[in-house]
């Protein structure tokens, strides 16, 4: 084998290796730039580059208490939505994929319009429907919810219904051979199995919710919430507390993804151990 064919496997081999690398580094600067900011003290609101560290955004997260305000606003909203989100959708994706009716595949193309659609059309229709059933002055936090349930619904919806599909019901079926109930399948063999996948459907929800701008921005009112603080903030200079909100949802969403992981193994590990 010829020097130019052994670099162009050891290229080949390693390509896709590097590429993947490249693409996780390139997801984590804007991370470490926000961590970076909040231990930033910035001799100007104006100029958002590192100037001295300090500690004081994370020993005064709250010195702008308009701020502090609408992120307990946000994740009210996000806990809400994800909640009533999670449990419809799930419901939704088992009645999808577990049983036959007519308009199925009608609503599984209604699935997904949503999710097709650009969000400025889902929060203008969503607004032109409150405005026709008499809450055009009474936008705020309740149609704020209902907007966002609405647009989360879909995203639950198709995560649920991926895990679903690609479950073996061979365990199911074991179980009842064995002369379980359809109660004790579902909670002992089929809700264990389909968990993983509705904790990504409402940490998913979640991070939606709470990030939304422009369906937020649309059927809010006088209602602010963080994503529309942050906006307003940047006319006017974004206070470093911002990275320490930004910084403390990464932390508690990785702490949460590597719990779920950790639980997963375990149940795999008991379940080699039987």
């Amino acid at each position: 084998m010829s020097t130019l064919q052994r670099i162009g496997r050891w290229i080949g081999q390693h390509l896709v290796l590097a590429g993947g690398i490249a693409v996780l580094i390139y997801m984590f600067i804007p991370i470490f730039v926000v961590v970076l900011m909040s231990f930033n003290e910035p001799k100007s609101r104006l100029i958002y580059k590192f100037d001295a560290f300090t500690l004081n955004n994370w020993l005064n997260p709250c010195e702008d208490a308009s701020m502090c305000q609408a992120v307990v606003r946000s994740v009210q909203i996000g806990l809400l939505a994800t909640v009533v989100a999670t449990l419809l959708g799930t419901l939704m994706a088992f009645a999808l994929v577990r049983h036959r009716f007519a308009g199925r595949s009608m609503a599984n193309l209604m699935i997904f319009l949503p999710m097709a659609a650009p969000e400025i059309v889902m929060g203008s229709s969503l607004l032109a429907l409150f405005v026709a059933a008499g809450y055009g002055g009474k936008l705020g936090f309740w149609t704020i919810l209902i907007a966002h349930i609405m647009f989360c619904l879909s995203f639950v919806v198709v995560t649920v219904r991926a895990r679903l599909a690609g479950m073996d019901d061979n365990l199911e079926k074991a179980a009842m051979d064995l002369y379980a109930t359809p109660a004790q399948t579902f909670w002992k063999v089929t809700f264990p199995l389909v968990f993983p996948g509705i904790m990504g459907a409402a940490l998913l929800a979640f991070s939606l919710s709470f990030d939304d701008f422009i369906i937020t921005n649309l059927n809010a009112g006088n209602t602010t919430t963080f994503p529309m603080y942050v906006w307003g903030a940047a006319q006017r200079g974004v206070p470093m507390q911002v990275n320490v909100v930004g910084t403390v949802m990464f932390a508690v969403s990785v702490l949460i993804v590597l719990g779920n992981e950790i639980h997963r193994r375990r149940q795999e590990k008991a379940l080699a151990a039987r």
